[in-house]
């Protein structure tokens, strides 16, 4: 049947692979907190000195490039 591989759902594999992302995201998240704890303090405190508009942009151009990325794996 299509959809189905080995008894599982397409709902099940879209959960696997949401799961899996997520685990790749907290890893690459983890790295610096794990290899560089006094970089990512001192980065903390100059974050402070960033107006807060600044962050917003350099946000949106994040999510922007990511929902790019997204759509030229999946469409492309």
């Amino acid at each position: 049947m299509p959809g189905r591989r080995h008894g599982r759902s397409a709902a099940c594999y879209d959960m696997v692979f949401i799961l899996t992302v997520l685990g790749v995201v907290l890893i690459l998240e983890g790295i610096p907190y794990f290899g560089f704890p006094g970089r990512v303090k001192q980065w903390a405190i100059t974050l402070q000195d960033i107006p807060e508009r600044t962050l917003r942009v350099m946000g949106l151009i994040s999510v922007v490039a990511g929902l790019a990325m997204l759509y030229l794996i999946r469409f492309l």
